[in-house]
């Protein structure tokens, strides 16, 4: 399990992110070294896919679009050294033919609500970390299935029970909260995850990190 320290003088960033975002798993080993490195407060702030905030996003898209992007992802991956692998089953349930989000999604809501309940309370960066690792690492087969969900979210040092009741009985105070985040992205002057904001200046993409420290560095970022 990821843990860290922080203090009351470190700057304070938040990453908005998605479970079902290959690069928003590609950009957490980054976001590990950053804290690690540096005097910063790193907050994730989970929002829902495109998909789901947009249902119709990928049929106005050229139908290329998510192949190039599991392309990319995978060739970026490989570079860094990151275990990737196309997610089975996929956070999304999607119809291939129409390029729509089905009616019903077993995986993604309760993804981001037993996020969002666990950010209730603490800093969710280790739970993000080690379930988007279950799910786009392929080291293991069915990520949802058996205990390897309630094994990624205990070695975050959650309860995946607890985390699950709460999502049944909050659903609709949850989802408020995923709104009000994604509002907040929005707000900052972006749509897409990963996206970093400082300051209410956002950085989009994973390879935007180096950016982000250049400009901490104009606020007093400070080594650890």
């Amino acid at each position: 399990m990821f843990t860290r320290v922080f203090f009351m003088s470190d700057l304070n960033v938040d990453l908005y992110w998605s479970f079902r975002s290959p690069f928003s798993y590609i950009i957490l080993p980054e976001i590990k070294r950053l804290i690690t490195a540096y005097r910063v407060h790193v907050t994730v702030k989970p929002v829902y896919p495109l998909i789901i905030r947009v249902p119709d996003y990928f049929q106005k898209a050229d139908p290329r679009f998510f192949s190039y992007l599991l392309r990319d992802a995978e060739r970026t991956a490989q570079m860094q050294s990151i275990p990737f692998a196309k997610p089975e089953p996929d956070p999304i349930v999607m119809h291939q033919e129409t390029r729509m989000a089905a009616p019903e999604q077993p995986y993604i809501y309760r993804l981001n609500r037993i996020a969002a309940a666990a950010s209730l309370t603490s800093d969710i960066l280790p739970l993000v970390d080690e379930v988007s690792q279950l799910i786009w690492s392929g080291q293991v087969q069915n990520w949802h299935a058996g205990s390897h969900l309630q094994d990624a979210i205990q070695r975050a040092g959650y309860d995946l029970a607890t985390l699950d009741h709460q999502a049944h009985t909050q659903p609709k105070a949850l989802d408020a909260q995923l709104a009000q985040n994604q509002k907040d992205l929005e707000s900052a002057g972006h749509w897409g995850v990963p996206t970093l904001i400082f300051k209410g200046e956002p950085f989009f993409g994973h390879d935007r990190v180096s950016h982000l420290i250049w400009r901490m560095q104009q606020h007093g970022l400070q080594a650890r």
